[in-house]
């Protein structure tokens, strides 16, 4: 397999830590998002969304967006449960992690740390996107105290899809000191066999 990935994108480390997991060979595409290479007519040929992570499998087929090729891994392994219910509450927090978690504090970080020009209208976002982002911690706190886990009392690529950004908030300057049980579950996602770093990317 084959996949196209910024080293910083959170989305694009999700694909990277399920492979990982799973142990599983494959190639690395390192592109720059931040010198339009996702935006050329050959990689929009691949993905004309023009958006990373993308995965290429053995026989060609093309697989987007970041949950997706989590689903796609994990099927048939211990990360994506298969009963029903179980299965529905995984894919609960990964619409949760798009619709609520990534559209703000993935966005705010990616402002911050990529000299984003913060025009007025983006000044203006950065809070209302921190706000929205806070609530979503709050969610996650609520649930983590209660739970070691976000579905099926087990490690489940709903973790791994709300870990990717959730433990660089900081870097978008939200501060998780007030979230005991997020912190808490950090860690057992960080301690979990096979874990690799957002910053263990692959060399080829």
């Amino acid at each position: 397999m084959r996949l196209y990935d910024d080293p910083c994108s959170g989305n694009g480390y999700k694909a990277r830590l399920m492979l990982a997991l799973l142990g599983q060979d494959y190639e690395y595409v390192r592109l720059d998002i931040d010198k339009a290479e996702t935006r050329t007519p050959e990689f929009l040929a691949k993905n004309p969304n023009g958006r990373i992570p993308l995965l290429e499998l053995d026989d060609g087929r093309l697989l987007p967006e970041s949950n997706a090729i989590l689903h796609y891994l994990a099927d048939g392994t211990e990360y994506l449960p298969a009963g029903r219910f179980a299965h529905a509450q995984v894919l609960q927090w990964m619409f949760f992690e798009q619709y609520s978690h990534e559209p703000n504090i993935a966005t705010v970080r990616f402002w911050l740390t990529h000299g984003v020009e913060m025009t007025p209208w983006r000044e203006e976002s950065v809070v209302q996107k921190r706000i929205a982002g806070y609530a979503s911690l709050d969610v996650m706190e609520a649930h983590l105290a209660l739970n070691r886990f976000f579905a099926a009392g087990t490690y489940t690529i709903a973790d791994i899809a709300l870990y990717a950004y959730t433990h660089v908030a900081h870097e978008g300057s939200f501060d998780l000191d007030r979230y005991p049980a997020v912190l808490a579950w950090l860690n057992r996602v960080a301690a979990h066999p096979g874990h690799v770093a957002i910053t263990d990317v692959p060399q080829r």
